[in-house]
């Protein structure tokens, strides 16, 4: 793959780009039409019976989820493929941050379960009062989204760097750098506001998500209609294929 992606990356970058477009309306339906329409906010008993009633579309959401994560991989590899000769520390630091949000993600859609757990009736679950269960279950899907609010710092941090090495690659245009910079900011926004308990927590959801819908949405559409700028990226190639020129002594001389 490295060598026939080197001469021409473009296949990948639009492959790459379907499975963002793919992440994006997987989380829409996880986080906005299943959590969105099963958690009644405040309300553990009534949360407690839509999940039980629609357990099959419960589990369908952490499905989708877990499938955004599988499809987070490749794109991550491109991502780090793309920009290795960009800058190489910004780099790898936007990759590490990129993975520890998947996995932090990943190990967070356990929490989805314990509802399923809770509200499954087995025999053993008979020593505590609906109210109890519900409660319980009600509140593993609060510790959800304080997972999910952690996860994004380190996905906005990546976000951020990733805008700015497109903003000196010009793999992709420059409002696209700025827009993914942009959507970075405002998850390290509004999941530290999440994390403090920050009094205007309530108030930048759903608004703040909309620049990153923008940025994101925008970067993934290119990448499938468009492709990367093969004459950016060959410049980049051949720059990098350059031999390196010997040192000269102040004197013009050459070093042995």
């Amino acid at each position: 793959m490295t060598e026939s992606f080197v001469r021409s990356p473009q296949f990948y970058v639009r492959l790459a780009g379907v499975f963002y477009l793919a992440i994006i309306v997987l989380g829409l339906f996880g986080e906005s039409y299943v959590r969105g329409t099963l958690v009644v906010g405040g309300d553990a008993v009534a949360t407690a019976q839509n999940i039980k009633a629609s357990s099959s579309l419960w589990r369908m959401g952490i499905f989708t989820d877990l499938m955004m994560q599988v499809l987070d991989i490749p794109i991550i590899v491109l991502m780090y493929l793309l920009f290795k000769r960009v800058g190489a520390g910004l780099n790898l630091a936007a990759t590490c941050f990129n993975l520890i949000q998947t996995a932090v993600l990943v190990a967070n859609k356990l929490t989805l379960f314990i509802p399923l757990i809770l509200l499954g009736g087995a025999a053993y679950l008979s020593a505590f009062s609906t109210e109890q269960l519900a409660a319980w279950s009600y509140l593993s899907v609060r510790m959800y989204n304080y997972g999910f609010a952690a996860g994004l710092i380190f996905f906005g941090i990546a976000c951020v760097i990733r805008g700015y090495l497109i903003v000196k690659s010009e793999l992709f245009p420059k409002f696209i750098g700025r827009l993914l910079t942009l959507a970075g900011v405002c998850y390290l926004v509004n999941s530290s506001a999440i994390l403090l308990a920050l009094d205007i927590a309530p108030l930048l959801f759903p608004w703040i998500y909309l620049p990153v819908l923008v940025g994101e949405l925008t970067l993934s559409l290119w990448m499938v209609v468009k492709g990367v700028n093969m004459s950016k990226w060959q410049a980049l190639q051949q720059t990098a294929d350059e031999p390196s020129q010997p040192d000269e002594h102040p004197n013009g001389n050459l070093n042995p």
